[in-house]
């Protein structure tokens, strides 16, 4: 099996690779348990369809992943997007309140949506147009990609990951709330009892990073995990010793046994086709386009800028065997629609097991197969302090910024779509609109200065739809 991986000819190792896998495993674990409570709205519809989604989660993650290991022999990894499945959550609520189906009944229709935007992407992944709208991307835009998820990964390793709630559930950020108070007697005076879990927090995130940064310089293998492990066994250590918590308590009363019985009765080809009819059509139509166009470029931003980081494109910025990495994500939203889940997609987490030495489909394979184990051992991942991997997203956001330095600033229809991006992913938090207004802009500016020859007629078409995206409300 491991030929499969042509390993040597890409200059790694079983060794590596397996590390590279758990790497990013480590820093994408947060969904197994994140996406039921957004989906569920924590817990409505009951233990049932959460354990159901829950299940779903991890065995679409995983059969996404053995695709992308098999088929593309890529180190990318794949679970439920982050941005899509709120999205998801919300017009699920809105279903509740304007039709006469419950939540689990809007669940399930929803389902259907899911499943048609899987078909979709798998029918024009086979027929080669999504590589085509890969191509259509300007260069200029293309290298841009890699530093601007790098500033989304700054921004969610700084910004958004490290949160503490406090007794009264008020949650307080790492970022906005802790460095961006005036002073430290204020920010205790306003995060009350979560304040030492902060502190406690904010350093372990360094920690972390430090020990990152020395061993990467050092040339160590394995620096991002090794990280990871020490900012844990700090956080681990000082949470029992300085707080007087149990890091372990979670652990205590976890269920080790898969409910597949909830996910028979709640998800597993639970499609509820009659619900369509009561959303209307048009709703239906809106809803599935506006899926494709974010997972689109969701997906292929990831891709693009972490194979860029990478070195796995060529001087044109492609990457070879792009079809089968976008099959990958096609199959996984079937299987998630199928299983009870939302849109599966690239994350941008793999870029921590590339920057650990993935380059081949056994750190795909690896971090799928541990997916898989997590249907058994899902509380043992969910231990993984978030400030440990703030720690590795931070460290691999600065490094996918020095790509700027392959970007020409001295050409202003590249210097402002890719400023624009640079801006943009990070504060709307999806790297499909980030693209979508660099492409709008590249556009415009090359129509108004003369230059409207050098545009192709599908990256007119992209943008246009952005257009209508952002702009006609439905």
């Amino acid at each position: 099996m491991l030929g499969r991986f042509k390993l040597s000819e890409n200059n790694t190792t079983v060794k590596t690779e397996v590390l590279a896998g758990l790497t990013t495993f480590m820093t994408m674990a947060y969904i197994i348990a994140l996406n039921p409570n957004i989906l569920t709205n924590y817990r409505q519809g009951g233990d049932q369809l959460w354990n159901g989604v829950f299940l779903a989660t991890c065995i679409s993650s995983a059969v996404a992943m053995f695709v992308m290991a098999f088929l593309a022999n890529k180190p990318f990894c794949l679970a439920p997007g982050m941005g899509l499945n709120s999205f998801m959550a919300i017009v699920i609520g809105n279903l509740v309140a304007s039709t006469t189906m419950d939540y689990v009944q809007s669940f399930q229709a929803m389902l259907c949506i899911i499943l048609i935007e899987g078909v979709i992407f798998l029918i024009l992944s086979l027929l080669n147009i999504r590589e085509k709208i890969v191509d259509a991307i300007p260069l200029g835009i293309r290298l841009g990609i890699s530093p601007a998820i790098g500033l989304m990964l700054l921004n969610i390793g700084f910004g958004s990951n490290v949160y503490i709630a406090d007794s009264n559930f008020n949650q307080f950020f790492v970022m906005k709330d802790f460095f961006g108070a005036l002073t430290a007697g204020y920010a205790k005076e306003t995060m009350t009892d979560a304040y030492p879990i902060m502190v406690l927090s904010a350093i372990t995130m360094f920690i972390g990073l430090i020990v990152i940064v020395v061993l990467a310089s050092k040339g160590v293998k394995g620096a991002v995990i090794l990280g990871m492990l020490a900012a844990s066994v700090v956080y681990w250590i000082c949470d029992a010793a300085v707080l007087g918590n149990n890091p372990f308590a979670s652990l205590e009363k976890a269920r080790f046994v898969p409910a597949f019985g909830d996910m028979a009765s709640t998800t597993l080809f639970k499609f509820n086709f009659d619900g369509l009819a009561q959303m209307g059509w048009f709703t239906v139509i809106t809803l599935i386009i506006t899926f494709c166009v974010i997972d689109m470029f969701d997906t292929i931003g990831t891709l693009v800028g972490t194979a860029s980081r990478a070195g796995m494109v060529d001087r044109e910025g492609n990457m070879p065997n792009m079809k089968e990495a976008l099959l990958s994500d096609s199959v996984g939203t079937i299987v998630g629609s199928c299983t009870g889940t939302s849109t599966v997609t690239t994350f941008i987490e793999s870029a921590s097991g590339v920057e650990a030495g993935g380059r081949t489909g056994l750190t795909s394979f690896t971090c799928g197969l541990l997916f898989l184990i997590c249907v058994f051992l899902a509380p043992v991942a969910a231990i993984i302090p978030a400030a440990a991997t703030s720690s590795a997203l931070i460290y691999v956001g600065v490094l996918m910024m020095t790509g700027l330095k392959k970007v020409n600033f001295d050409d202003l229809s590249v210097c402002v779509p890719v400023t624009i991006m640079l801006i943009a992913m990070p504060i709307s938090g999806s790297i499909g609109h980030g693209i979508g207004l660099a492409m709008i802009s590249y556009t415009l500016i090359k129509l108004f200065t003369g230059k409207a020859k050098e545009v192709s007629a599908l990256t007119y078409v992209i943008s246009i739809l952005f257009l209508i995206k952002f702009f006609l409300a439905v």
